[in-house]
């Protein structure tokens, strides 16, 4: 697999990340091999693999330097963000991820949620082959019921005109946030840091996703298709209202009344009024402007790393700063 471009930047990674794609072609074994085709082709369709690279940043922190154990830790969480992937395509009846048809789209409903289900069931034989820590267990699994818990939380929002930022905060703290939290959290953990410090990197993490997620929906507002590599405005269509949406409404709610209220019913023409509408108040700013405090909260935390690991640190600062200024 060619990795994405981005790590062009940061060399000391690629061998690490190629090796961490290298594991997670070698786990997955189907007899089905059309399944098993469309799932390595999702592990090789231009993902950033950003939550494997801060394990493996996080991992630098610690005595234990095992680069096997903690190539297998990325390769499991990359697994199971795959896996949550190809979930989230089967709830939002998503034809395209990253430029390719979904594997929902490729074959059917039943079998994409097979391939989800192979690619958790791979993510813990990982962690069980490779390290000797209940805790790695643990973690993962109470990431996974917060990761539910979130996408669950969205759920119950949609269509919900009243739904707050604190709302839209909680739901993506679990759904996506969580899983940036678990790769710095576990990276240090496994790596021999104490409990109290990789609870430190585990909240650097949080605020890593946070703004992550935020700068995802703001794309939504911003970018084409073909920029993003997937449809834009479906998650309006769908009742999904991310933050550029609520700040809006806080702003302009009689204006976007008339055709949120259409729900299901919504048209493409309904969904660019909502757009132009979104574009004629500050809502993008003011979301621009959360995403670089959860940002710079981060950067805040990176600083005060322990300094044994210069390279490390600026590493983690230009990654947290690229994901603030990227536009895919």
């Amino acid at each position: 697999m060619k990795l994405h471009p981005m790590w062009q930047n940061y060399p000391q990674l690629v061998p690490e990340l190629n090796q961490t794609i290298e594991l997670m072609e070698q786990s997955v074994k189907l007899k089905n091999k059309a399944v098993e085709k469309a799932v390595l082709d999702m592990i090789h369709s231009g993902g950033k693999l950003l939550r494997p690279a801060y394990q493996l940043l996080f991992s630098q922190f610690g005595e234990d330097q095992d680069r096997k154990k903690a190539i297998c830790l990325a390769a499991a969480i990359e697994m199971l963000h795959t896996a949550t992937l190809i979930h989230d395509d089967i709830i939002d009846e998503a034809d395209i991820r990253r430029k390719l048809p979904t594997i929902r789209k490729q074959f059917d409903n039943s079998t994409a949620v097979y391939a989800g289900d192979y690619l958790l069931i791979s993510c813990f034989k990982l962690l069980a082959d490779y390290t000797q820590s209940m805790r790695s267990l643990q973690l993962n699994s109470r990431s996974m019921e917060k990761i539910l818990d979130g996408e669950l939380g969205q759920m119950n929002d949609r269509y919900q005109i009243d739904v707050t930022i604190d709302d839209y905060l909680e739901n993506i703290s679990g759904k996506t946030a969580e899983l940036f939290a678990l790769s710095c959290g576990i990276g240090a953990l496994e790596s021999g840091c104490s409990e109290a410090f990789s609870k430190k990197c585990s909240e650097i993490g949080l605020n890593i996703g946070l703004a992550f997620q935020i700068i995802d929906d703001i794309l939504d507002y911003t970018k084409t298709p073909e920029g993003i590599g997937k449809p834009v405005l479906e998650d309006v269509r769908q009742g999904v209202y991310s933050l550029p949406l609520i700040y809006a409404l806080k702003e302009n709610k009689q204006a976007l009344l008339p055709y949120l209220s259409k729900k299901e019913a919504m048209s493409h023409e309904d969904a660019q009024a909502v757009f132009d509408i979104v574009h004629q108040t500050s809502a993008i700013q003011k979301a621009q402007d959360l995403a670089a405090k959860y940002t710079n909260k981060a950067l805040k935390g990176i600083a005060k790393l322990p300094d044994n690991q210069v390279q490390t640190k600026e590493n983690l600062a230009r990654l947290t700063k690229a994901i603030l200024m990227r536009e895919n």
